[in-house]
This record gives structure tokens, C-alpha cells and sequence, in this order.
């Protein structure tokens, strides 16, 4: 075939202009030179977000595909498909903002959205509200299917993304007066025993249910640990909403079996025994540092209800 005069002359700028790493002319009359690259950045990825979709899958599809609210991936029941691996859903690109997270807050970021990832597991959550007559309501399971696909795309994400431990939140814990996603059902310790996550050391829990053997530390110090932990919450000595709904965040991720909000001194041991690991650092406060010298109650503080 030949070539006119004019078309080959295009053709070959074309193709020239594109050799090298370099784009055609794009719409905005420049061109592009990605022929340098460089080693100096990172994933703007820093938190992986974990929720439930209180839907059956299809509903959620439709819900999360609409123009409201979005996750960068679903994670469907997998029981009964007929596939070769399991399925995920990937509903946002990972380099775009996903609406999932809301207002948000975690270890002094706020408007989460901006650097994490949303990740939704269908699971239809607790069977009636309100939940705070928690020993009756019965909390939908994830299948060991489910989980094990989800696993597999942790693992992908935390490697590409470098995700520390303390990163991988569930929604509750970052909007904790506002939402209850994962929920105490969701199989935390399984992820952390697959290398996944935070979890406490048998040592560290023997050593602080010594210290606590007497009781919870004083409330404005228990505040002081969950807002060193990462919960946006104040150390006024006043159990407001924001307290409780990190205590009861923090115990259905580290004690399901109990997670009416209420602080007492198995919680207290479970977070200084996450602060010792995670985040030994915050433990250079003397408040922290030494919490069972202190007295039962600080003059001035409002005590914590009891029960």
C-alpha cells in the first residue's frame, strides 16, 4: 500500500512523537514527557476501611454504583458460586476518591476519603436496632468463603499500598458516633492470625491485668489511651457520646462478647496491652505510663457510670 505525501509525513510525527516515553499532543496543546521518572513517592493510600452493606449483593451493587455513596471494592458472599476463584467486585479505581468513609477521623487525620481505601462486605449486620441491648441482638456471620477472599485482597492492598497494622480500621472506629460496620461478628482475630492487623500479646495482657486488678483507671485517662490509640476522642473526664462510641468500637473489634460502651478495666487492659506494641511511644506520658497509681477517681472528673 502507499502512502500520500501528506498522511505519511502525520503518520511519522505520530509515531516520533510517541517514541522516547513520550504522549501525542494532548487536549491542552502541550505534550507530555514520561520518559524521566522518579523514585521519590509513595501510595497516597495510608488507611483500609472495612464495612458492611446491611444489603443482599444485588441491592448493594445498586446502592453502591448509584450517585450517593461508593467503595473501591465489594466483597460478596462467595457460598455457591461456581468459579474458578472467588469474585470481588472493583466498583472505584484505586487513584480516585471513593464516598465511604464520610465524616472521619483516626490518629489526627480527619475526611478519611482523602487517603483510604473503602472496602464493603455484603453482610446484613445486626437483625433490629437499637444495639444497645447488645447480649439479645443476633449479628449476621461472615462465611470462612468470604473472609478468605477478603484476605487475599488485604494482603494485595497492605504490600502495594505499605498499609501499617494500626491502618486497617473499620468504619466504626473512625465514625464511632455514627456507625457500627464491621461489628462485633466480623472475624478480626482470623485476619490478624493470617498476618493481618492488631491484636494485643498474651504477655502484654497478663502484665496489665495486674496493674488493673483493682479497677479501670480514672476516666479522663482511659480517654487519654483511645485518643492515643487513634479514636477522636477528648480526655475531659465527662463520659459523652464520642467516649462511648470509641469504647464500643474499640470492644467489638477486641472484645465482641461485651460491647455495650461502658468503660471497665478488661478494656483498659486490652488497650494499654495495643498501646505497649503498637505504640509504645504514647506510653512516655506519665498518665499513661503509670495508670493504675492513680486514684479511682480525679477530683473535679465526673465518674464513669458503672455496669
Amino acid at each position: 500500500m502507499r502512502f500520500g505525501t501528506l498522511p505519511y509525513l502525520l503518520l511519522v510525527l505520530l509515531l516520533g512523537g510517541c517514541a522516547g516515553g513520550q504522549r501525542p499532543v494532548e487536549p491542552t496543546g502541550v505534550t507530555i514527557d514520561d520518559s524521566h521518572s522518579s523514585r521519590a513517592h509513595s501510595s497516597r493510600v495510608r488507611f483500609l476501611v472495612l464495612h458492611y452493606t446491611d444489603e443482599d449483593e444485588a441491592t448493594s451493587l445498586e446502592i453502591l454504583t448509584g450517585p450517593r455513596v461508593s467503595a473501591h471494592y465489594l466483597v460478596p458472599r462467595q457460598s455457591g458460586r461456581d468459579l474458578g476463584a472467588p469474585r470481588i467486585y472493583r466498583l472505584v479505581d484505586e487513584s480516585r476518591r471513593a464516598w465511604h468513609a464520610g465524616a472521619s477521623a483516626w490518629a489526627g487525620r480527619s475526611h478519611l476519603n482523602d487517603s483510604s481505601l473503602g472496602i464493603e462486605l455484603v453482610n446484613a449486620g445486626p437483625d433490629r436496632t437499637p444495639i444497645e441491648t447488645a447480649p439479645t441482638v443476633a449479628w449476621a456471620p461472615f462465611p470462612d468463603d468470604q473472609i478468605t477472599a477478603l484476605i487475599a485482597l488485604l494482603r494485595d492492598l497492605i504490600a502495594r499500598h505499605d498499609i501499617a497494622p494500626t491502618n486497617l480500621l473499620g468504619h466504626a472506629e473512625i465514625a464511632p458516633t455514627r456507625k457500627i460496620d464491621p461489628g462485633p461478628a466480623f472475624p478480626w482475630r482470623r485476619l490478624y492470625a493470617a498476618g493481618i492487623g492488631t491484636w494485643p500479646l498474651e504477655a502484654d495482657l497478663a502484665r496489665y491485668r495486674r496493674l488493673f486488678a483493682a479497677g479501670p483507671p480514672p476516666l479522663a485517662t482511659l480517654q487519654r489511651a483511645l485518643a492515643a490509640w487513634g479514636y477522636a476522642v477528648t480526655p475531659s473526664g465527662e463520659f459523652d457520646r464520642a467516649t462511648r462510641g470509641a469504647l464500643r468500637a474499640f470492644q467489638m473489634r477486641y472484645r465482641p462478647a461485651d460491647h455495650r460502651g461502658r468503660p471497665d478495666a478488661d478494656t483498659a487492659v486490652r488497650l494499654w496491652a495495643l498501646l505497649a506494641r503498637y505504640r509504645p511511644e504514647a506510653l512516655s506520658d506519665p498518665a499513661l505510663a503509670s495508670p493504675g497509681s492513680l486514684s479511682a477517681v480525679t477530683p473535679g472528673v465526673t465518674p464513669a457510670p458503672r455496669g
